[in-house]
């Protein structure tokens, strides 16, 4: 389970995947401040921060989690809770890093066609994380977006031989949650 900026529902998931005889996995899409995660200048909404996805590997990672995440809102919050790459250079280890969706800084660079800066980015994500514990994200949903951003990031992983991992968004399980999805939505857009 990976919340976007929190953990909240990870004790919850954790203890009813056990009962039901299931190996949890815990993470979070964290938000990513551009700069530093004090820098709360007029950004709007959506360059105020990258996302970027880390599962935990173990007890280790669960406490960098829980710091990473702590440390979003206690220092970061600026629009919603942020990290910065200084911090996760800090808690870094026991986690899992994954270039995350079209929101996900590599995919905003490719996006822009600043493959370069892209592929810098990635080695920078590779070597905070270290080797075997980063992963590129490439999705199939439609959106031609996506299919730019998959083509770099194919690229990407051929020159840095950073592996690739195949992914997808998964807001809810049933159709039918998809109106109550929603509503949660406009509740939290305002719209």
């Amino acid at each position: 389970m990976t919340d976007h900026g929190n953990i909240f529902g990870a004790i919850d998931f954790y203890q009813h995947a056990q009962k039901y005889g299931i190996k949890p996995i815990i993470g979070c899409e964290l938000y990513v401040a551009p700069r530093s995660r004090f820098d709360k200048n007029a950004y709007t909404t959506g360059e105020s921060s990258h996302h970027l996805l880390v599962l935990v590997k173990d007890m280790g990672g669960y406490k960098n989690l829980m710091k990473l995440v702590s440390a979003g809102y206690l220092e970061g919050f600026y629009y919603r809770p942020r990290i910065d790459k200084d911090l996760l250079i800090q808690h870094h280890d026991g986690l899992i890093g994954f270039s995350a969706c079209l929101h996900g800084e590599i995919s905003d660079l490719l996006l822009k066609g600043n493959s370069e800066e892209a592929k810098r980015v990635a080695g920078e994500y590779r070597e905070i994380f270290g080797n075997g514990n980063f992963y590129l994200e490439i999705m199939e949903n439609g959106l031609p977006e996506q299919k730019i951003a998959n083509k770099g990031i194919v690229e990407i992983s051929r020159e840095l031989s950073i592996p690739l991992v195949a992914t997808n968004d998964c807001h809810y399980i049933n159709r039918e949650d998809a109106e109550a999805h929603e509503v949660l939505l406009c509740i939290q857009t305002g719209k």
